[in-house]
């Protein structure tokens, strides 16, 4: 079955470390080779600028991992394909790969609109407003002072919603959510778990998971066991617990996954890189019905993805 990942952070570890080749190391959870074999039809690489990185470089940064992505990634892999298109994902062949290019977070474009334009003119599909912290388009989820989007902010929703990009509500304060949800024309959740199971503040409470649901959007469950449990330590079972529970709010049809990989320390026993994602399908293969499961993996995903122009 076809796999859409709505996020790893493969690109950060490479910025980091220029030795990696993502063709098959075994420095990274995804590479071209676990992806192709585990039948992820579908991988988005998040630009994620570390708030380690001085803000006057940061947006070099953000360029240096695009760079990445087309040369390390596209260039070298040819059975990766750049996605920019709806269309694009309904012509991928069944040994290639689809790469969408998102952002997670704008800190790296400061108070500065015409950044974020390079950035989508670059190929970005999917805007995360905030990491944890606060900038100059919002509070993150945790940031204490737990504000909205900025005057700044709702300037950059109002360009994400002229150019058909998803807003990305993970790692978003509950106000700045609220604010996107009220304003946004293509709000989702690349990553998130269920707070009502884990009460972590990166997790989304019930009526959050119900307003995506009545947005008829998609939310992504990830694999931190911190998001999934509350400990170091997660199981299958524990994606499962909470896919179940999105499940029971009415939104069978509005979640994926979107596993972090790249972007974790800790990972779910038996799902630790891309390659392992089979032993996630089995386990859905005993619980729900193969259309159940195609949707969860692949096309509650793929036929929201909004780039259609």
């Amino acid at each position: 079955m076809r796999i859409f990942d709505a996020h790893c952070d493969v690109l950060y570890k490479m910025f980091k470390d220029s030795s990696i080749d993502f063709s098959d190391s075994s420095k990274l959870h995804v590479n071209a080779s676990q992806l192709v074999n585990a039948k992820v039809q579908v991988q988005c690489f998040a630009i994620f600028v570390s708030p380690s990185i001085h803000p006057d470089v940061s947006f070099h940064a953000s360029l240096y991992m695009v760079d990445i992505f087309f040369e390390k990634i596209l260039k070298k892999n040819p059975n990766m394909r750049f996605i920019s298109h709806s269309k694009d994902i309904n012509t991928l062949k069944e040994n290639e790969v689809g790469a969408i290019l998102t952002l997670e977070g704008c800190d790296a474009i400061g108070r500065d609109i015409v950044k974020l334009k390079t950035l989508l003119r670059l190929g970005v599909s999917s805007v995360g407003l905030t990491w944890n912290d606060s900038n100059h388009v919002a509070d993150g989820a945790m940031e204490e002072r737990a504000g909205g989007l900025t005057r700044f902010g709702m300037e950059v929703l109002r360009l994400l919603n002229d150019t058909n990009t998803w807003c990305d509500v993970s790692h978003l304060s509950e106000r700045g959510f609220w604010d996107v949800i009220e304003w946004a024309d293509h709000p989702f959740a690349s990553h998130s778990n269920c707070y009502s199971l884990c009460p972590h503040p990166r997790n989304l409470n019930d009526q959050q998971i119900e307003a995506i649901i009545e947005r008829n959007s998609v939310m992504g469950l990830t694999f931190v066991p911190e998001f999934l449990s509350g400990h170091k330590k997660a199981t299958i079972t524990d994606v499962l617990r909470h896919l179940e529970h999105i499940c029971e709010l009415g939104g069978e049809n509005h979640v994926g996954f979107g596993s972090d990989f790249d972007g974790i320390d800790d990972t779910v026993m038996d799902l630790s890189r891309a390659g392992d994602y089979m032993n996630l399908v089995n386990e859905l293969q005993k619980y729900y019905s193969e259309i159940q499961v195609k949707n969860f993996l692949f096309d509650n995903m793929a036929k929201r993805y909004t780039k259609k122009k």
